[in-house]
């Protein structure tokens, strides 16, 4: 009886070992997913046009090449930025939903920035 219990519970640990596993890395995945969204919405919504294609800022807009780690910057004053605009940015709160702010504000977090595909052609800014 022991010897059973000891691979039940053996089992169990393998069992759970798994899932965690298996979560993380859809949770790596889903952070990817959302990473490339991201970068796709900073270059078809306009960001790219006044913040560079590369982050590297314009004349219209800043740098945000060092914004993932710019203590001044966090994730919510980030929000805050974009949807209430601030000096010469203009408000984007009617034009982007919370989900694709969150995904801009990974892509520009991100460690290793994606870098999206070629947009289409036609494709609305």
């Amino acid at each position: 009886m022991n010897r059973t219990r000891s691979l039940s519970l053996a089992s169990a640990l393998i069992l759970v070992s798994s899932i965690a596993f298996t979560a993380s890395s859809l949770w790596a995945f889903d952070s990817q997913s959302d990473e490339m969204a991201g970068a796709v919405l900073y270059r078809d919504k306009g960001c790219a046009h006044c913040h560079g294609a590369s982050l590297a800022g314009t004349p219209k807009g800043p740098a945000l090449a060092n914004v993932r780690t710019d203590k001044q910057w966090p994730p919510d004053k980030i929000k805050d930025q974009i949807m209430n605009g601030g000096k010469k940015m203009p408000p984007f709160a009617d034009s982007l939903t919370d989900d694709e702010i969150a995904q801009i504000i990974d892509y520009l977090r991100a460690k290793h920035r994606p870098v999206p595909p070629p947009a289409a052609a036609g494709a609305q800014r």
